[in-house]
């Protein structure tokens, strides 16, 4: 089991055998999921923790920020298993229903985060000396990629968020256009209009953001 799923406080499987019983589709894992099976949830998260985790990245720009998404969204969908509010899976898979409930979580860990930021600048006015920086090469290559990511999510941000949400489902997540029709509750047509209009406009833009310096 991966560190992640530990450390998110997700359900562990109690055995190799109880997996290959869950190995059956998202819709069956779901249905046991309602009951409050926890096993479930893990088998779950198994599947579609990297996507979400992809996914929140691209929508914050921030690997820790990530993580505490997948974790928040994770808990949030046990919190519901517990309750038994969560409703039957429609869907062959439960993917594009989980990024969902990840873009809902991406802006209370944003806001999270900015408190936290506006804290440690507090804190540095008083030590200034602050903590160590990490300058080893992973640290620099994560650093790196949310430069570029916050640089196309400035281009991104600036089509509708309508387009965006589309553009982030099917495209960046490979989700296909009737689930994201499905999970967003309009019509595969108008899916494929907003992506459509998404391309057009993001072709312009990326053009302008070369001009202005910002790929």
């Amino acid at each position: 089991m991966s560190t992640r799923t530990a450390t998110l406080g997700v359900p562990r499987v109690g055995t190799e055998a109880r997996r290959v019983q869950l190995a059956g589709s998202d819709r069956e894992l779901w249905e046991q999921l309602r009951t409050g099976d926890e096993s479930a949830l893990t088998e779950l998260f198994q599947r579609h923790s990297d996507a979400v985790y992809n996914f929140a990245f691209r929508r914050t720009s921030s690997w820790p920020a990530a993580e505490d998404v997948v974790q928040a969204t994770f808990l949030a969908l046990w919190r519901r298993a517990r309750a038994r509010r969560i409703d039957q899976l429609t869907l062959d898979t439960a993917r594009p229903l989980l990024l969902v409930m990840a873009g809902h979580e991406c802006g209370n860990v944003l806001r999270a985060f900015r408190r936290q930021s506006a804290l440690r600048d507090r804190i540095e006015l008083i030590d200034p000396t602050g903590p160590v920086p990490d300058h080893s090469i992973a640290a620099a290559a994560r650093i790196d990629d949310e430069r570029a990511m916050s640089d196309i999510r400035r281009i991104l941000d600036r089509i509708p968020a309508k387009q965006r949400e589309v553009v982030e489902l099917v495209v960046w997540s490979e989700c296909s256009m009737a689930d994201a029709a499905r999970v967003l509750g309009i019509p595969e047509g108008t899916v494929k209009s907003r992506l459509a209009r998404a391309r057009t406009s993001l072709a312009g833009l990326l053009d302008l953001g070369d001009q202005e310096g910002l790929r």
